[in-house]
């Protein structure tokens, strides 16, 4: 059946909301350790400091306080990748593409270990007239971009483009949203090309909401393209750098 509803308008954007949350943190403790993939890291954790934990959006951030290697302790943003309230746990994706502290952390932890959380801090609610989604990332946006995927409603059409190390790297979603995945294997986290010669045969028509996440010079290379080239509107991108090459615990914001 052909949709015949009208396109979106230049008046229809697609509505941000932005949700405060009450900042705390939690104690909590590794129930679970999968290897999904070789460069993905599933931890589940679990607790009854867990009760109360709210998480919106795909797109929000916890802190993670792991040991620093020096007797001390540092801080590092991921995404909560899934929340059951029913069963008390919470799922965390951590990428192995940069041996930080973090990332010794999840290579290490076992059953029983605790570690404590932060936040999120607030969640950025994407809706409106939004007819379709283009999702593009690296495997340090794995964790959002499949959660978003799981989360659409029955029936929504999704493309998502995602850079991973090689096939094994890829990942399936259990999903009832029309989806399209695509996958680009890269050697280079901070390789643009192969990324955007396959955006080039992505189609993006009217009421496309396109979000972006990987490394910063990548994130930005994309989001021009995307901006000059595609003439993608700004209130239909949201671009983020959620890592920048060779400086720890940095990332990058674009306004649009």
């Amino acid at each position: 059946m052909t949709d015949t509803s009208p396109l979106p308008s230049d008046l229809d954007l697609p509505r941000i909301e932005r949700v405060r949350h009450d900042l705390r943190r939690r104690r909590l403790t590794v129930a679970a350790t999968e290897r999904l993939t070789p460069h993905m890291i599933r931890i589940t954790l679990s607790g009854a400091e867990l009760e109360g934990f709210t998480s919106l959006s795909p797109a929000d951030h916890i802190k993670i306080f792991v040991p620093d290697g020096q007797g001390g302790t540092q801080m590092r943003d991921y995404t909560p990748r899934r929340y059951d309230a029913a069963t008390g746990t919470l799922l965390i994706d951590f990428a192995v593409h940069e041996a930080g502290p973090a990332t010794r952390w999840a290579l290490d932890a076992r059953v029983g270990d605790e570690v404590e959380i932060g936040g999120p801090r607030g969640s950025m609610v994407i809706g409106g007239a939004i007819r379709n989604w283009l999702l593009i990332g690296d495997e340090t946006a794995l964790p959002s971009i499949g959660r978003r995927i799981e989360e659409f409603a029955p029936g929504t059409p999704v493309t998502s483009l995602v850079a991973v190390p090689g096939p094994e790297d890829e990942q399936r979603f259990e999903t009832e949203a029309r989806l399209t995945a695509l996958w680009v294997h890269r050697r280079d986290p901070r390789e643009v090309r192969p990324l955007l010669d396959h955006l080039k045969g992505i189609d993006i028509p009217a009421g496309t909401f396109v979000w972006l996440a990987a490394e910063a010079s990548v994130t930005r290379a994309i989001r021009a393209h995307l901006l000059g080239e595609r003439q993608v509107p700004p209130g239909w991108l949201r671009a983020s750098g959620y890592w920048v090459h060779g400086t720890a615990d940095a990332t990058e914001k674009f306004e649009d």
